[in-house]
């Protein structure tokens, strides 16, 4: 058993992820989604290490950045809750409103 445990929408985001980088190299999206998948397993015993970002959300989430690509998560969710991992460039108000929808 793994100490977290995705929204169905944030393993698609890593989909996405993948698929997009992919298009460019194979390798480099391999190691991007190795990466993302280590920070989150990494986190979860871990859970406080991350920040808040009331400019997205006022739901109790925390955030953390691995390259490019936010991950949003529920802290105190028991196993750990990922919500979305999004692109940090986006406009926070697409940001804002994906939290949203994810519920």
């Amino acid at each position: 058993m793994t100490g977290y445990n995705f929204h169905p929408e944030a393993s698609l985001d890593l989909d996405e992820i993948w698929e997009f980088i992919r298009a460019d190299n194979l390798d480099a999206a391999d190691r991007v989604i190795a990466e993302i998948l280590a920070a989150i397993r990494a986190l979860a015993p871990f859970p406080d290490v991350g920040h808040k970002r009331p400019d997205l959300t006022s739901r109790p989430l925390c955030f953390i950045l691995v390259r490019e690509h936010l991950i949003a998560y529920a802290p105190d969710e028991k196993p750990l809750w990922i919500v979305a991992v999004m692109h940090g460039r986006r406009s926070p108000r697409v940001m804002a409103a994906i939290l949203r929808g994810r519920e």
